[in-house]
């Protein structure tokens, strides 16, 4: 038995039948699309044999396929569109089914069901709109409404993408997801000026490089520190300050003069000069 989503949904009076050629209670011999009477044959004046579904009456639910055709006087004027049979019928109604006599405990012939269409069969018969015994062009319009919302599927949530939120559904209150937090920006080290670190700054003079890669005093370093010391020994020279405290008297030798103040004394260079020249 097919139990899918349905595709016609209505509600329509039933009666029962049990045919299965004994004769009994009025039956009118084997079902007409050759299948044997069945608990779940249903009979109907115009769906095309095979056709699938489900009843529901009262809460009970029972599926069904079309198996039969009839009943006839009784559809004319659309009044009854389907036949249960009569083991389904009890089973609906609450009442239990005689065996002997083919009927229902509790003399109730009829009730109200509403049926749901789920797969239209391919044999002899019309789809959509029942339709009274032989009166095709007598379509009743009125055993058709639309499918309950409740019968039909609920459409599957999409799922997350990598990107945030599923498409469709609200964002998080903080606009984004906890695994994807905004961290802050680490700030990246100071670059260093091309070429002159702070190990290469102290091995620098004046342009000159005083130390090679090893450390070791260089040619160029050398030179540089010579014209260093010559530069200071001439400044010394020729500008040599006066006053009390660097000699009362310059005699034009400037390292080499005599400091006669009170604070002045000589120094070891001075006094090796000194006695070179003869003082």
């Amino acid at each position: 038995m097919s139990n899918d989503t349905p595709i016609q949904y209505g509600e329509v009076t039933a009666t029962y039948f049990w045919d299965d050629g004994s004769g009994i209670n009025g039956d009118t011999g084997m079902p007409a699309s050759g299948e044997p009477m069945q608990k779940g044959l249903f009979s109907s004046p115009s769906w095309p044999l095979g056709t699938e579904g489900y009843v529901v009456h009262e809460g009970r639910k029972a599926e069904f396929f079309i198996g039969d055709r009839g009943p006839g006087a009784p559809s004319q004027d659309c009044d009854v569109l389907l036949d249960i049979d009569g083991k389904t019928f009890a089973e609906l109604t609450g009442q239990t089914w005689n065996e002997d006599s083919y009927t229902v405990s509790g003399g109730n012939g009829h009730l109200e069901v509403e049926y749901y269409v789920t797969e239209w069969g391919d044999g002899n018969g019309t789809e959509g709109a029942p339709h009274p015994f032989q009166e095709p062009g007598n379509t009743c319009e009125d055993a058709v409404s639309p499918i309950p919302q409740e019968a039909l599927p609920r459409e599957a949530p999409e799922e997350a993408t990598e990107e945030g939120t599923a498409a469709g559904s609200p964002a998080p209150e903080n606009g984004e997801r906890a695994d994807q937090r905004q961290q802050p920006e680490k700030s990246a080290p100071a670059p260093e000026e091309e070429g002159v670190t702070a190990g290469t700054a102290a091995n620098d003079l004046s342009g000159f490089r005083l130390m090679d890669s090893e450390g070791v005093l260089g040619g160029t370093g050398l030179l540089a520190l010579a014209l260093v010391l010559l530069a200071v020994l001439h400044l010394s020279w020729v500008r040599r300050p006066s006053g009390a405290h660097a000699g009362a008297v310059s005699d034009g030798r400037g390292l080499l003069a005599s400091s006669g103040g009170r604070h002045a004394r000589g120094s070891r260079l001075g006094a090796v000069l000194a006695r070179v020249h003869g003082r």
